[in-house]
């Protein structure tokens, strides 16, 4: 059925967007859910008909949050041609940051050779990006939600590409780190808006879908970024990287630019109407407050699936970034090109994995909804990843390290090993994705942005320690490792399915009752007047 496309608004009174009190927040939900299905018009034969369900979410996000009140009718706004247009534009981008991060490995002794400096050194660039591209999630986040989407993706795209500019340029080793990390730091925007734009215009019964395509961008660059780097390193100087680099970044600022509209429900930053200078650095320091991020960890839900997204990210970066120090004499290869061929393997797993993760994982919460009779619970789209994250992904980094340490099955069996866990990852991020964008609606950009944290911090360490832990001890030894962590990761995983709800509201109630304890011992304006007299 087609809803009205009826504009947002927001609850006012003659103080403001009013703040509803937390418990009523589950009623206002099924209420609007029910009034969608009233304000129907004729049918739209261009999609199919939905399944009305009602949301079993938390009761609230977060004490003193103000409350905006939405319909299905706001996942109405774009057409589905528009949707697909805007999902193209951030899956492009979101290829730039991660592609960045792997191309200069087919290029390290170039680099070194340039600088007068080691591989080990080098390495610990693409350390340093891994780490302030876990950093920036807490600034990209919150200002996405305040000032909206498009303007913080255009910013962020416009500083990638001059700072790619700065690397290519770069005259000496200490310019070369700086203009790297700066360049991360503005990279993993594409990640967080790009997201936070897809829970804005797809329904929860969608989201993973559209999620699997735009992360598809995301994880082919990894895989697609040391291929190129190889061929270009081959034949051209390496500084050409990050010219190509800055040509795809110029490219997706002017995408952005042209194609990408405003896609959020309410800016945050209408609060500051009014208000006196030094309340709107407060309130700006409220909401742009890195905390605010890290503290969504005290929830054990989202330190769970941030821990299984990260161990997913130091199994992708510590499978590709020894690949030119472990392959090639394991092989006797002699070009950068050569050992760039074997990225081509993930990258097709993860291209193929895009046809079948994100519907998967939608086919599993449409089925979890039916068998609790319309109710939806966002825990249930996490089991659609557990066999993937548990058992596919494990058994195929132990098989791939093990069969390289012992010289075992030649060339196939280690491609064969790669290509299936770059599918296997396209079952688990989707859901875990969209799980981030479920469980907290009304602060998706924030809960996404401390995962992103989580994943590259997680990437950081894999990055830094996995050439010196293989030189000492074996890439058998540290495929193990990787894989005892993704079952460690499968366990929290299914502990969330199991108690999650339990969980988050249990955590909710707490900060209810401290409120309402708060705010019996503000005095009334009658105990006020009284005291005056």
């Amino acid at each position: 059925m087609a809803e009205k496309n009826t504009p947002h608004t927001t609850k006012e009174t003659s103080r403001g967007p009013v703040e509803h009190d937390p418990s009523a927040l589950t009623h206002d939900i099924e209420r609007h859910e029910t009034a969608s299905t009233h304000d129907s018009i004729a049918p739209d034969t261009t999609r199919p008909d939905l399944t009305h369900v009602r949301s079993h979410l938390s009761a609230h996000d977060i004490p003193h949050i103000e409350h905006y009140e939405t319909g299905d009718e706001v996942y109405d706004t774009f057409p589905h041609h528009r949707k697909v247009i805007i999902v193209s534009v951030l899956s492009f981008c979101s290829f730039l940051a991660p592609m960045s991060s792997t191309s200069i490995l087919s290029a390290i002794p170039e680099v070194a050779a340039t600088y007068g400096s080691t591989g080990t050194i080098i390495n610990l660039t693409n350390a340093l990006y891994q780490l302030f591209m876990g950093l920036s999630p807490m600034f990209w986040g919150p200002m996405g939600s305040a000032y909206g989407r498009r303007w913080t993706q255009l910013l962020s795209a416009f500083l990638f590409t001059a700072f790619s500019i700065g690397t290519a340029l770069a005259p000496n080793l200490a310019s070369f780190f700086v203009f790297r990390v700066l360049t991360a730091f503005q990279g993993t925007s594409f990640l967080i808006i790009g997201s936070s734009c897809i829970g804005d215009i797809y329904r929860p019964t969608e989201r993973a879908t559209a999620l699997s395509w735009f992360l598809s961008g995301a994880l082919i660059g990894p895989a697609i970024g040391p291929f190129l780097g190889g061929v270009i390193v081959t034949y051209r100087p390496w500084q050409d990287i990050f010219w190509l680099q800055t040509g795809l970044a110029g490219g997706g600022t002017l995408l952005v630019f042209f194609l990408l509209p405003e896609t959020i429900h309410y800016k945050r930053s209408e609060e500051l109407k009014g208000l006196g200078p030094r309340e709107k650095a407060a309130k700006l320091w409220e909401w742009m407050n890195p905390l605010r991020v890290v503290l969504l960890y005290r929830f054990p839900n989202l330190a769970l699936a941030g821990f299984a997204s990260g161990a997913l990210v130091w199994n992708m970066y510590s499978l590709l970034t020894p690949i030119r120090y472990v392959l090639n004499p394991r092989f006797n290869l002699s070009s950068p090109m050569q050992s760039g061929l074997f990225y081509i393997a993930p990258g097709c797993g993860y291209l193929l994995g895009t046809f079948f993760g994100g519907r998967w994982a939608d086919h599993v919460v449409k089925k979890w909804i039916g068998k609790r009779s319309g109710v939806r619970v966002p825990e249930d789209r996490l089991k659609s990843c557990l066999i993937a994250l548990g058992v596919v992904i494990p058994g195929c980094i132990l098989v791939y390290g093990w069969s390289v340490e012992k010289r075992l099955g030649g060339v196939p069996l280690p491609v064969i090993c790669m290509f299936l866990q770059g599918f296997a990852q396209l079952f688990c991020f989707p859901s875990l994705n969209t799980y981030c964008l479920d469980v907290m609606q009304k602060r998706s950009a924030e809960v996404i942005a401390g995962n992103y944290v989580s994943r590259y911090l997680f990437g950081c360490i894999g990055s830094a320690v996995v050439l010196p832990f293989v030189e000492k001890y074996g890439v058998g030894w540290f495929s193990t490792l990787s894989a005892g962590l993704l079952v460690l990761s499968a366990v929290g995983v299914w502990a969330t399915t199991v108690w999650g709800t339990s969980w988050r509201e249990n955590i909710l109630d707490k900060q209810s009752r401290k409120q309402e304890k708060s705010a019996s011992q503000v005095p009334t304006e009658t105990q006020m007047a009284d005291a005056e007299k």
